[in-house]
């Protein structure tokens, strides 16, 4: 079944959707899909190894109301073999905040790279000329 990728919703994002040039992946947002074609630009570049979708759950331990698992949009492998998380949030509503704040609580360890609204803005402006098929 083929998703819709350029009709907006109300609030101006775009749907989830499949998207044939990243090998028929479905993303939940036209943000997370360009994010993907900029990680696949940095790995062409060999500023990355690899990366993969929501691919990697963190339980939060002990946590017995609300949020007890989180899973960040993309794992990314640097060409040192260090991993690091990157989480594209064009808002940032309570239960988000909780899970990032349980993040660093429960997996001090984990490097969490939060791209917000202001940055994805900031960077999609020099992105859209320069990587293929940006939404």
């Amino acid at each position: 079944m083929m998703y819709p990728t350029t009709k907006p919703r109300e609030n101006g994002f775009f749907k989830g959707g499949k998207r044939e040039d990243l090998g028929g992946m479905y993303f939940r947002s036209s943000w997370e899909a360009n994010w993907a074609r900029y990680l696949n630009w940095m790995q062409g570049r060999g500023e990355i190894q690899t990366w993969d979708y929501e691919r990697v759950t963190f339980e939060f331990t002990g946590i017995k109301r609300g949020s007890k698992y989180y899973t960040p949009d993309f794992r990314v492998t640097l060409p040192s073999g260090a991993i690091e998380f990157h989480e594209i949030k064009g808002w940032m509503d309570k239960r988000s905040k909780t899970k990032i704040k349980r993040m660093a609580k429960y997996h001090p360890g984990v490097r969490l790279i939060v791209i917000d609204k202001k940055q994805y803005t900031a960077m999609a402006k020099e992105l859209r000329s320069i990587i293929k098929n940006w939404e």
